[in-house]
């Protein structure tokens, strides 16, 4: 029996990411977004120790809240489970993924825990019993759930997250993503969010229908109109991340736009070369950047 094993979380882009207003009897935003992977991950090692029920997380990069997303994913199983007395657990976590930067790192966390832990106790679990961890612990987590065995993975994301139809990921494309020196909370891009509906500013973006992002994502990057909700008011905001997409454009990106709640901006290009030659642009000019496919 393995007392110890090592996985991989892998970060996520959005493309595209239209938040919909929050209904009142609702307590969450529906979105509809497009996932996909990057090659940026977080490491994780998982060890058994004696006892039971209890998980420690060690980041020494990142020191973490005593309640993270490793620990919820934790209780969530063990919860599944029917409470029963689960092995205790330590985690080292390398934390690679920024952490609030829209990528999903805390999510991707908690997922690779879950497949991690299944492995180390061999056992599987459902698509259900995933869906039932995911609503436990986050709303991202359910999509990466979703990726294969290497970390790599796409999907058309709906609902408050929840409802995820695979597409194939197209390997064609070459990312540049972008650090502005700004943290904003998920609490606070969806407070903004919803004050640019309250302005009527939001109702002027101009959304591809749902039916046609597939489509879209299949196409030539000058052809893709994709638009994300929290863009405009984390600029107006943040001129930081207006200024990281302005720098982008100008080093020949053919699209950009922020990833998730941000403030990870990211940067599309015609080639590799490309992505490389604007990620030397960029550093000269003091930005922090990622080059990834």
């Amino acid at each position: 029996m393995l007392t110890e094993i090592e996985v991989f979380a892998p970060a996520k882009v959005n493309i595209g990411l239209k938040v919909l207003p929050r209904l009142e009897n609702e307590a969450y935003h529906n979105i509809e977004s497009i996932f996909q992977t990057v090659n940026i991950k977080d490491r994780l090692k998982i060890k058994l120790t004696e006892g039971f029920d209890s998980i420690n997380v060690i980041s020494e990069a990142l020191p973490l809240p005593q309640d993270n997303t490793i620990t919820k994913a934790y209780e969530a199983f063990r919860k599944l489970k029917g409470n029963k007395s689960l092995p205790s657990v330590t985690v080292e976590l390398e934390k690679n993924i920024p952490a609030g930067g829209g990528l999903g790192g805390g999510s991707s966390d908690a997922a690779s825990f879950i497949t991690g832990l299944e492995k180390l106790l061999d056992v599987k679990l459902s698509k259900e019993e995933h869906d039932i961890i995911a609503s436990e612990v986050g709303s991202d987590v359910f999509f990466f759930f979703h990726t294969d065995e290497k970390g790599k993975g796409c999907a058309l994301v709906t609902g408050r997250g929840e409802k995820i139809e695979e597409i194939e990921r197209r390997n064609d494309l070459h990312f540049l993503l972008v650090f502005p020196p700004v943290h904003s909370s998920t609490k606070e891009a969806y407070s903004l969010v919803d004050r640019h509906y309250e302005s009527g500013e939001a109702g002027k973006i101009i959304f591809p229908d749902i039916k046609v992002l597939e489509k879209m994502y299949r196409s030539p990057l000058k052809c893709w109109r994709f638009v994300n909700s929290f863009t405009p008011p984390l600029v107006a905001r943040y001129p930081e991340i207006g200024r990281a997409l302005e720098a982008l454009r100008e080093c020949g990106a053919l699209f950009s736009d922020m990833s998730g709640s941000g403030a990870t901006v990211f940067g599309l290009f015609a080639s590799k070369e490309d992505s490389m030659a604007a990620a030397e642009k960029l550093y000269t000019k003091g930005f922090k950047t990622v080059l990834s496919d």
